[in-house]
């Protein structure tokens, strides 16, 4: 792989005692210094991860082409006959192609998005918002699955009882 975490994959600590007040100044400078250098070395771990799923995506989508082209090759043999299990294939591939799209669709925009790209940092506040956003929507994602559950079943039972109305009528 591309990158490896040296040693046990464990950070280091460094205690250097300072001269002046825990509450100084340059102590706060120290420790932002050092919560900076400490966020870096998790990106750095974060990418090195990255990139190792990234290969192991790549021996995938390898194997996954090489597989698309034997079928093709087997299709084309057999001139286009029909297959008893044509069905459950082509819904296979209809999920695994909607998996992969989504995939594809998610690195390219961690790839294209401006702060990712240009280093620049939103503020704090932009940040915030930016996830308080997203864990709303993920809430309401949440809300509107249960409450389409909760609509399928009510009409399931709805219809349970029209039918048990139409066996009381008929009889």
């Amino acid at each position: 792989m591309a990158c490896r975490p040296s040693g046990s994959g464990s950070y280091t600590v460094v205690i250097i005692p300072l001269r002046t007040s825990l509450y100084s100044l340059d102590a706060l400078r120290f420790y932002l210094w050092i919560k900076r250098l400490k966020d870096l070395e998790k990106e750095k771990d974060a990418l090195c991860s990255g990139l190792e799923i990234l290969e192991k995506a790549r021996l995938w989508y390898l194997q996954r082409l090489e597989e698309n082209r034997a079928r093709q090759d087997n299709i084309e043999a057999n001139s286009g006959a029909g297959c008893s299990q044509q069905g459950a294939a082509e819904a296979r591939s209809c999920l695994l192609r909607s998996r992969i799209q989504r995939v594809n669709g998610s690195l390219g925009s961690v790839m294209s998005e401006p702060n990712v790209t240009s280093g620049s940092i939103p503020s704090l506040p932009e940040a915030v918002a930016d996830s308080d956003l997203r864990w709303h929507n993920t809430v309401l994602t949440q809300e509107v699955s249960d409450k389409n559950r909760q609509i399928s079943m009510l009409e399931l039972e709805k219809d349970a009882l029209l039918e048990q109305l139409d066996e009381l009528q008929a009889h």
